[in-house]
This record gives C-alpha cells, sequence and structure tokens, in this order.
C-alpha cells in the first residue's frame, strides 16, 4: 500500500492529463470555455504538487542532505520553464496551429511521474511515526541511503517520535493556535507571501518588452528569452551545491536584497534608457541578476523551511498554509501588477523592491539557522529569537539589582559581625 504522499502524487498526475486533454482539444471543439476549464484544473495540480512533493522530499532526506535535496523542487520548477521555452521555439511549437499540441505536452511529465514514482521507497519518517514498522523503514533508509548500516537514522526519527508519541495529525486551526509554533508559522508565511511578491512574474511579463527597447527583434527574442531559463536552472544548482555549506539564512536573506539592488538599478535604467544605448543592454543584464537572485535562495528554500520548523504531525497542516498563502499572493499579483504597471510606469518595480526589503529585514531578525539541526534546536532557536529586547533588558536590569542587593546584604552583615566582635572583646 502506497503512503499518502506518494499516493497523492500519483493521484495529482490525474488533474494534469485531464487539464491537458482539454486545453488540447479546445480548437478541435470550438469550445474556449475548454481552455479556461483545463487552466483551472491544471493550477488544482500545481497546488497539490508544490504541497505533497517538498513534503515528501522533506521526509525521506537526512539534514546532513535536506538542504540539497529540498532544493530539487525548485532545480524542476526551473527545468519546466526551460523546457516550455524550448518547445515553445517556432520550429518546435511556437506556431499558431500548434499551440494545441504544446498544451498536450504536459502528458508526458505525468506518465513518467506515474511509472516511475511507484517504485520509489516509501517515506522512512512515515514507516516510523506513523505505521511503527521498524523494519520497513530501515529498508527504505538503506535504498535511499545506499548502505546498510541505518541505526544512526532509525533513532533520530525515533528520538522525534518519543517526543510527539501521543501527538495526532494537527488541523491548520490546531497549528494555528499553537503559541510554540506562532514564529516558525509567521516565518513561514513571510516568506511564502515574499516568493509571489518579490516581482519575478512582473519581470517575465516585462522580458520581452525589456529586449524589444534594447532593438532586438521579435523573430530573436524567443532565443534570447532561453538565456533566462538557463540562469534559472545554473542558479538554482548552484544553490543547491552551496545550501549544506553557506545555510539556509545567508542565501534567502542575501537573494532578496540581491533582488532589491537589481530593481532599483533596472527601475533607473528603464527610465533614463532613452538618455544612453547602453542602459537598454544593463537592464537585460539586470533581469538576469534578478532571476539569478531569485533562484539562489528565495526560489526554493521556503519549501525546505515549512519542512524543518514542523514535526511530523504538524508538516501537512504547515504545508497547506504555506500553499494557501503562495497562491492567495500569486493571485493578487497577477490581478493588480497591471494595474502597478500602468499607474507607476517605469517605477513599478520599486513595489516588489519594498516587498524583497521587508521581507529579508523581518528574516533577517527572525530567521535562525536550520542547516544540520533537529527539529528540537530549530524550536528553541526561535525561542530565543523572539523573546522580546526589553524582556532581555530588563532580565538583565533584574539580575543586576540582585547581585547589588546580595553585595549590600553580604557587606551589612561583616559590618554586624564585626560590632559583635568588638563588644565581646
Amino acid at each position: 500500500m502506497l503512503q499518502p504522499w506518494k499516493r497523492t502524487l500519483l493521484l495529482n498526475n490525474v488533474f494534469a492529463i485531464v487539464a491537458a486533454l482539454l486545453m488540447a482539444f479546445s480548437q478541435l471543439a470550438g469550445v474556449l470555455e475548454m481552455i479556461i476549464l483545463g487552466r483551472f484544473i491544471m493550477g488544482i495540480d500545481a497546488g497539490v504538487s508544490l504541497s505533497a512533493l517538498p513534503m515528501y522530499l522533506s521526509e525521506i532526506s537526512p539534514k546532513q542532505i535536506r538542504g540539497s535535496l529540498g532544493q530539487i523542487t525548485a532545480i524542476l520548477i526551473c527545468v519546466g520553464v526551460f523546457s516550455g521555452q524550448v518547445l515553445g521555439l517556432p520550429e518546435i511549437f511556437g506556431k499558431e496551429s500548434m499551440w494545441p499540441y504544446l498544451f498536450g505536452m504536459i502528458i508526458v511529465p505525468s506518465l513518467i511521474q506515474m511509472a516511475v514514482l511507484p517504485f520509489l521507497p516509501e517515506s522512512p519518517r512515515f514507516l516510523l511515526l506513523e505505521r511503527h514498522d521498524t523494519k520497513a523503514a530501515e529498508k527504505a533508509f538503506q535504498t535511499f541511503l545506499g548502505k546498510s548500516d541505518v541505526s544512526y537514522e532509525v533513532e533520530d526519527v525515533l528520538e522525534e517520535s518519543r517526543v510527539q508519541r501521543n501527538m495526532q495529525i494537527a488541523s491548520i486551526f490546531q497549528l494555528l493556535c499553537d503559541s510554540s509554533k506562532r514564529w516558525q508559522i509567521l516565518t513561514v508565511i513571510v516568506t511564502m507571501a515574499c516568493y509571489q511578491l518579490c516581482g519575478l512574474n512582473a519581470i517575465w511579463f516585462y522580458t520581452n518588452e525589456i529586449f524589444k527597447g534594447a532593438g532586438l527583434s521579435s523573430e530573436i527574442i524567443p532565443y534570447v528569452t532561453l538565456s533566462t531559463g538557463g540562469i534559472e536552472i545554473l542558479a538554482a544548482i548552484f544553490s543547491g551545491l552551496v545550501i549544506e555549506r553557506l545555510g539556509r539564512r545567508p542565501l534567502l536573506i542575501g537573494g532578496f536584497g540581491l533582488m532589491v539592488l537589481f530593481f532599483v538599478v533596472l527601475t533607473v535604467c528603464m527610465t533614463l534608457q532613452d538618455q544612453a544605448v547602453w542602459l537598454r543592454y544593463l537592464s537585460i543584464v539586470c533581469i538576469l541578476a534578478i532571476i539569478a537572485s531569485f533562484c539562489i535562495g528565495p526560489g526554493g528554500i521556503p519549501f525546505v523551511l515549512t519542512g524543518e520548523f514542523f514535526a511530523q504531525s504538524q508538516r501537512p497542516a504547515a504545508f497547506m498554509i504555506a500553499g494557501i498563502i503562495n497562491w492567495l499572493c500569486n493571485f493578487a499579483v497577477g490581478l493588480l501588477f497591471p494595474y502597478i504597471q500602468k499607474g507607476l510606469q517605469t517605477y513599478c518595480f520599486l513595489v516588489f523592491a519594498v516587498a524583497c526589503l521587508a521581507g529579508a529585514t523581518f528574516l533577517f531578525f527572525v530567521l535562525p539557522e536550520t542547516k544540520n539541526k533537529t527539529l528540537a534546536e530549530i524550536n528553541q532557536a526561535f525561542a530565543r529569537k523572539k523573546v522580546p529586547l526589553e524582556i532581555r533588558e530588563m532580565d538583565q536590569f533584574e539580575a543586576k539589582s540582585k547581585s547589588m542587593q546580595e553585595q549590600e546584604h553580604n557587606l551589612s552583615s561583616t559590618l554586624e559581625n564585626g560590632e559583635s566582635k568588638n563588644r565581646i572583646v
């Protein structure tokens, strides 16, 4: 019997296949509503995938490579974007008469996943914490890690099992009411909101216009656009290679910080591009730099953190909260950006720069480093982070007051003892 996340991913492919068929045959049927319905169903598939896949990866990952394996989600998303750009070239499916076939290509990765996923091992954490099947968990660990001695990994998971032995799967409401996880939840909400509000979708909206402004012809732009997909893949792979060395915190905060910098430079270039021709080419460099900055940190690390912050019983609710915030903010950007662009013109990117700056500032003060840390260590780090400065100063003041009182008490005792000795003499 398949465990829930594998079963969820398998069944989710049904949505992708149905959506692809609806969109691919909409032209043949002459029904425009089939495209709308297909895109709606495809949105359901994407929402489920971005919750179930990172959760499955977090459960099968040992803590030494937890971040690198978690970045696989971001890397494969970038590969998917690049594949879509290649398939959209005029020589393949980029012609008006060929777009139904482009939609139909969605079936291919779905069929591959349905063929491969049943043969992958079940989650060892699920087997230990939910089914209490130690032998099956050991076998799964051995398959994933490629070694026979997995006693350390089993003991690490069993330690978590002892802590949450009597805990049941938490609902979203129960997790939101858990005061001990308040800062973890807030951090997930902020990172997922900034994941969409950082303006990457706006960059994709503006890319062709900036390329045209730089003097590139419409025939060349589809091939130049491939550079954006290539930069995405390289940056995501780089992040996956260094995340276990540098940690989550520097990459995430640094990624948002670099996006702020390049958004400001891009705004200046777009505003003054009529003054100098070279500013138009600098705009292209800024676009590539913004995309790379996003993929280095904000593009994948929020999903890694969501899996690291919470126990096994709380993880489903946490990923549901993250997914809701993610897609709500995506919907908001898609709905509001045309009005922002119309009202602010070339200054529209400053809105996203402010969002990135706000996210980086919050994470700088709140987010602890989670690299190679257990759940208990991460909870302790959050507990230290969330103590207000005033309370700390008050504690220090009280400690100083107590020490002064003790010194005064010792001094008075010494004087009283001296007077008593004098009287005796």
